[in-house]
């Protein structure tokens, strides 16, 4: 998009005008300039300004990846009303609590060659300490050793590390060695405290959360990072959150890609809430995108968002589409229709119907060709069967 100054851009909004001078010049935004993009009604406005980063970065590149989700436990501690997918501790025998055995298993029914990544994820379980996930990691590696391991939010290390009784460095360390690759960013929700006490009040703080990704970035593990929203944040503590993560990326630079997520209220406590709408997506994607200028990746999950408004978000900012994703449980448990995967064949679809052009990537953002060693192109999605395995 060659661009050269405010007017090309077709702005409605006169108070985008300093924003978009800022953009072209390549300038960092500020908290008002964050605010001035998450209040405006010129969401085509917004939208201009974060594709214009978008390619800038990118170009028409939007990356995927074959990937598989795993959930040990769905038993949890923590009882957020923002959750769906918890068995609260006291009705522990109406959740899944896998064994190792049982976990590299669940895995197996979708795992060959073609995926490169299990992203493991569940409950905060007070038995399962550091010793099961090194013998889970060292499992999975031994059935799996091309795939990459990316495990364990910043408040799962953080509540394993008490449940435990080491220190974080230990927990961090120990699990690297045996075979942590790289961790997700959930449980980050919304920073600010007013909003945790009424969504997560059980759950590892906004201030701690950035301690232990600070720590996971200086043992030399790259992570995510995320930002729930549209439940009872507002528009400022949005850019707040933003705020946050781009101080910390300039500090350790181990952030490589932001994903913006949805709530789903669907059997929670928050239930009468309703569920995003596309405006608010897309705006928010952009707005992350434009205020991120350090972390060079931006996903549109398609999981939470539907396919068909992640595709435009990939004019909003986005240059990831996610991957393949078989058996999400998270969001389906919210509500979601999505989650039992998607073939490799339909993502690339999804992509060039959007006029970008489709790129395979391995977790860490290397372009994959052919994928990881296999023959395959698509994963299967029998992971909606693994459903019967909660009981």
């Amino acid at each position: 998009m060659a661009l050269n100054n405010p007017t090309d851009l077709r702005l409605r909004d006169p108070g985008l005008a300093r924003v978009a001078e800022m953009v072209l010049a390549g300038e960092r935004l500020d908290r008002a300039e964050g605010i001035a993009l998450a209040t405006t009604d010129d969401l085509l406005g917004v939208g201009r300004l974060a594709n214009l980063v978008r390619e800038r970065l990118h170009g028409d590149r939007t990356y995927y990846n074959v990937n598989r989700h795993l959930n040990p436990t769905n038993v949890c501690v923590a009882s957020c009303k923002l959750c769906a997918f918890y068995v609260p501790w006291r009705d522990r025998e109406k959740g899944w609590t896998y064994t190792v055995e049982q976990a590299v298993e669940v895995a197996a029914r979708d795992v060959d060659e073609t995926v490169s990544e299990l992203h493991i994820v569940g409950g905060l379980h007070p038995t399962l300490r550091v010793e099961y996930y090194e013998e889970l990691f060292r499992a999975l590696k031994t059935r799996f050793p091309w795939i990459h391991l990316k495990a364990l939010t910043m408040v799962e290390l953080d509540f394993i590390a008490t449940a435990s009784r080491i220190e974080l460095g230990e927990l961090v360390a120990r699990l690297r060695r045996a075979g942590l690759d790289s961790c997700p960013g959930g449980g980050a929700e919304i920073f600010a405290e007013r909003v945790r006490a009424q969504i997560c009040d059980h759950k590892t703080d906004g201030r701690r959360w950035l301690d232990i990704a600070r720590a996971v970035h200086a043992a030399g593990l790259h992570s995510n990072c995320t930002m729930l929203y549209g439940h009872v944040e507002t528009p400022e503590e949005r850019v707040d959150h933003l705020l946050a993560l781009r101080e910390l990326q300039d500090e350790t630079g181990g952030f490589q890609c932001m994903i913006p997520l949805a709530f789903h209220p669907e059997n929670t406590e928050l239930d009468h809430l309703p569920p995003t709408g596309g405006r608010l997506d897309l705006q928010t994607i952009a707005t992350s995108r434009l205020i991120l200028d350090n972390v060079p990746h931006l996903k549109a999950y398609w999981i939470m968002l539907g396919e068909k408004v992640a595709q435009i978000a990939l004019s909003f900012g986005a240059n990831d589409l996610d991957g393949t994703v078989v058996d999400e449980r998270i969001t389906r448990a919210a509500g979601g229709t999505a989650g039992v995967g998607l073939p490799r064949q339909r993502l690339e679809r999804l992509i060039r119907e959007a006029g970008r052009t489709p790129v395979l990537r391995d977790t860490l953002y290397r372009p994959l060709d052919p994928p990881v060693a296999g023959a395959g192109t698509s994963v299967g999605v029998g992971g909606e069967a693994c459903s019967a395995a909660a009981s």
